[in-house]
């Protein structure tokens, strides 16, 4: 079985030799872990995978050999009673009947409705306005249509109208081997370049080289550290929920920049950026990594790219406890506004069509945090991007 692994890794692209196999074996022989499947994965995975952007097809190989092997990484239940969220039915509604469901009003309100709702009610409840459940015009439950509520129970997305997801949701990492459709994204990003040398002296100057052997009568070699474009980007992609049916574009574009920049720094986030930012999503729970720490490791000749359909919620821009996923002590504009106050030289990249953009209030309050510097992610709107970073120093 370690023979096949090692080979599907291989053919997966993940360089995988002989000598990390024996050491993984070696590991497995003096046990280093205990014996859980868990564990096995990640020593598996600190063996082989050298690339934050191998990730995802390190799991795609580790599933495929060893199907059966449950995990119990990102596996946390919600403490909500499993029989009250079964799918039962969903309610689909015609506009007229959309139009006459009037939403709770403020965050507030809502917020103080749903703690009373968990407080009174005993029991699962099906259809019906008030009630947490399913299919109904209740803002809080499953399957059903409010214009404002707590999504409770649902799998996935369907209005894009929640104000709150109470689920914990697993995302994936992006992976960083995925070509951008054309070469011409590619060329596009080589707008943003300023090279320089520096480091060890490792590459042959030929044209010194000449010119010393000319002048002394001998063969004077000269090196000269290799020339790499010094421009240093910080780039924020955002994951999960809408952002999903973007994810080849935006590995395509993850896959470009990791390729184009050598001082380049990413982060996850979700819907907008709040006190903590992740390396890798299926540890985004347990090891983030704090937004004012980027702020002050990071300096502020970085460029600074976010990628993100910025849909979503405007409370979860406007208000202390947005969040769909956790209580945030501070407004995600607050967060926002101290990105692009530390980075001057600032974009936001949506991969969501720019004639969509009027529709949607939470777009238009990022396009104004942004001094409106958003910009389609398409050939001319990466390009125009590039530029705009070009431009401000």
């Amino acid at each position: 079985m370690f023979f096949s692994f090692v080979d599907e890794l291989r053919a997966a692209g993940i360089p995988a030799s002989m000598k990390e196999h024996l050491m993984l074996l070696e590991a497995l022989d003096a046990s280093v872990i205990a014996a859980s499947p868990e564990e096995f994965y990640y020593l598996a995975r600190a063996t082989f995978v050298k690339d934050e952007g191998l990730l995802d097809r390190f799991d795609q190989v580790f599933g495929k050999v060893f199907k059966g092997l449950e995990a119990s990484y990102g596996t946390d239940a919600v403490p909500i009673p499993e029989e009250w969220l079964r799918k039962i039915a969903e309610l689909y509604l015609t506009p007229e009947q959309m139009e006459a469901i009037k939403a709770l009003g403020s965050w507030d309100e809502i917020m103080e409705a749903l703690k009373q709702r968990l407080e009174e009610q005993k029991e699962r409840h099906q259809g019906g306005n008030k009630w947490i459940g399913t299919g109904g015009t209740s803002p809080f439950g499953a399957y059903g249509y409010n214009p404002e509520g707590v999504r409770i129970g649902q799998e996935g997305g369907r209005q894009g109208r929640a104000i709150k997801v109470w689920d914990k949701r697993e995302f994936r990492n992006l992976d960083n081997s995925k070509e951008l459709g054309t070469r011409n994204i590619k060329v596009a990003l080589r707008r943003l370049r300023r090279f320089a040398r520096e480091g060890a002296a490792e590459e042959l100057d030929l044209d010194a080289t000449i010119d010393g052997t000319a002048r002394r009568g001998w063969l004077d070699i000269q090196m000269r550290p290799e020339r790499h474009n010094a421009v240093k980007l910080l780039l924020f992609l955002d994951v999960g929920g809408s952002m999903d049916p973007h994810i080849k574009v935006c590995e395509e574009l993850f896959s470009a920049a990791t390729s184009e920049f050598k001082n380049l720094e990413f982060f996850y986030f979700h819907n907008c950026v709040y006190e903590g930012v992740w390396k890798d999503n299926r540890r985004r729970h347990s090891e983030r990594t704090k937004t004012w720490d980027v702020l002050h490791k990071y300096g502020h000749d970085y460029k600074l790219v976010f990628v993100g359909d910025a849909s979503m919620s405007p409370y979860e821009i406007s208000h202390p406890g947005g969040s769909v996923e956790h209580f945030n002590e501070e407004a995600g504009a607050v967060w926002m506004q101290r990105m692009v106050n530390t980075y001057p030289s600032a974009v936001w990249l949506n991969p969501l069509g720019e004639r969509y953009w009027g529709y949607s209030q939470s777009i238009g309050l990022i396009r104004a945090l942004m001094q409106d510097r958003m910009y389609p992610l398409t050939l001319e709107g990466l390009d125009e991007a590039m530029r705009t970073l070009s431009r401000k120093n």
